[in-house]
């Protein structure tokens, strides 16, 4: 027996009466999350919590990298005399020694600042035993007496029973090139025995490039040691930033 007509409307109504209760009810709880949060159904901050979490998981996570420095070059500079004898000693006390020592400091505040690792040596430094490095540089200075007027001008010299040539002859040309250039000051040819066999070169390792280099006359050429030792620092310095970073040099006809 099929219902009548006015049984189905009632029927119908209730339905569509459900459907809009649910509706408002919806969105009645919707506003209420909403005003709950401007983020959304979830507190303020949880979002944020969790991504942290998962951040800080995922970081502890990760192996740390600790950077490599690259190693500094190492430079030795040997102070002529200091903490053996005073040298060549001059009329007026002025001393080879401290002349030595004076321009050394200066030279090693100058590569320092370059970026390089630099040992101010003694005469007879027991650290030259075997002692390892880019290069070595002994400074000393030449006779305070008046020769004649040819007594002026520096020396460069390095051993002659050395076992990198190339390297040495490349360390002595930047020293000769760059402290010309830096003091003004001519070479003087007369290299003694006292150089090429000077003691540092048999007790240093073989590795290690070395020179000595008689930076003038205490006599003709006592004002620059003396008044314009910057000078003389920078003319060994930038000789032994030549040779550290290979650039080029050449060495005069007659050294």
């Amino acid at each position: 027996m099929k219902p009548s007509v006015r049984e189905t409307r009632p029927a119908r109504v209730n339905i569509l009466r459900q459907i809009w209760v649910v509706f408002w009810v919806g969105a009645v709880m919707a506003t209420l999350f909403t005003a709950w949060t401007p983020l959304g159904i979830f507190p303020i901050g949880l979002i944020d919590g969790i991504r942290q979490a998962f951040n800080e998981e995922d970081q502890s996570e990760l192996p740390l990298i600790t950077p490599t420095p690259r190693p500094r070059p190492r430079v030795g500079i040997v102070v002529g005399h200091w903490g053996s004898d005073s040298g060549t000693v001059c009329e007026d006390g002025l001393t080879e020694q401290e002349v030595n020592q004076e321009i050394a400091t200066l030279v090693k505040e100058n590569l320092v600042a370059a970026g390089l690792d630099v040992d101010l040596l003694m005469e007879n430094d027991e650290l030259l035993i075997q002692y390892d490095a880019r290069a070595l540089v002994s400074i000393h200075a030449d006779s305070c007496d008046y020769v004649d007027i040819n007594a002026t001008g520096f020396k460069v010299a390095a051993t002659l029973a050395t076992t990198t040539p190339e390297k040495t002859g490349r360390l002595v040309a930047c020293l000769y090139n760059r402290y010309q250039t830096a003091t003004g000051l001519p070479s003087h040819g007369s290299i003694t025995p006292d150089m090429t066999s000077y003691h540092a070169f048999n007790e240093i390792n073989p590795n290690t490039t070395a020179a000595i280099i008689e930076t003038g006359f205490l006599n003709l050429d006592r004002q620059i040691l003396t008044q314009n030792q910057s000078q003389v620092a920078q003319g060994i310095s930038e000789g032994i930033l030549c040779f550290i970073y290979n650039q080029d040099a050449e060495l005069p006809s007659d050294p």
